[in-house]
């Protein structure tokens, strides 16, 4: 009897390993069915002259344009300036945004004063403050670097202060017992606590400025993603135009996902209760 029941588990572990297998590469394919679809939808249309093809160029036209401009250089031209710019922006808001969070989540003064303020200013849209700034700063970098460095520090001052003031009190009780002083309470209880909301800010606020930099580049600029694909559209070149989009969006993948990947090794200690 021991063996029959031996024999049967053995031969059915193969087919265990090729279920786990086969709902693993589900799992994985499972995101991929729409953007597929919607590619396979588009190459269709196009294929068969209905009726988008009579608007947009097929996914293969915009490939070959997306490999000549790669091949030219000019679509990297673009990418460099636009990464430049929101980089600049981004840590120039961040470091102020995380200034100004840090000080109105430890001091009740601060946060009188400066809370409100930042408030009201997080209401007005990015397109609202573009004119005003326009008639001071021009078109030129300094326009570009401040709405987008303002992108950035908003969502980082705010949720820095609201990450801090939602730090348990009874963690920073057990400091107090052991002594720590006011710096070490800081370092050592306060930080480590709210770090992964603040950096979730920080990954949400990198977002925002390159969305930010795209919307001034369509507006206020010469060169840049957001300028070649206005710039495209206006001269009816529509691969060109959907060659700046996904380039767009690629790239803001690309940052979100480079910032994931720094907090999954910063926060390698973190484990979830439930696995």
């Amino acid at each position: 009897m021991s063996r029959v029941l031996v024999s049967t588990s053995s031969t059915s572990l193969p087919g265990i390993a090729w279920r786990r297998l086969a709902g693993q590469a589900a799992y994985f394919a499972w995101p991929w069915l729409l953007p597929v679809g919607l590619i396979v939808a588009w190459w269709l249309s196009a294929r068969f002259e209905l009726v988008a093809s009579q608007v947009l160029p097929g996914p293969d036209a915009v490939l070959d344009t997306a490999l000549d401009m790669l091949d030219s250089g000019l679509l990297l031209e673009h990418v460099w300036v636009s990464l430049q710019r929101v980089l600049l922006g981004f840590a120039l808001g961040g470091v102020i945004g995380l200034t100004l969070g840090v000080s109105m989540g430890l001091s009740e003064r601060a946060s009188d004063y400066l809370y409100p303020l930042i408030r009201i200013v997080a209401y007005v849209p990015l397109l609202g403050w573009l004119p005003l700034l326009m008639i001071f700063l021009g078109i030129g970098e300094t326009l570009k670097a401040v709405l987008v460095a303002q992108a950035a520090l908003l969502p980082v001052a705010l949720n820095t202060c609201n990450a801090i003031r939602g730090v348990p009190k009874g963690l920073i009780e057990v400091g107090q017992l052991y002594g720590f002083s006011r710096r070490q309470l800081l370092w050592r209880v306060i930080a480590p606590a709210a770090f992964p909301s603040v950096w979730s800010s920080v990954r949400y606020a990198l977002t925002k400025s390159w969305l930010a930099l795209v919307v001034v580049e369509l507006l206020a600029s010469s060169e840049g993603l957001g300028f070649l694909m206005v710039d495209s559209r206006q001269l009816y070149q529509l691969d060109v135009m959907l060659v700046a989009v996904a380039a767009i969006g690629v790239i803001g993948f690309l940052l979100d996902l480079g910032l994931a990947l720094i907090e999954k090794r910063i926060l390698r200690w973190r484990r979830p209760a439930f696995s």
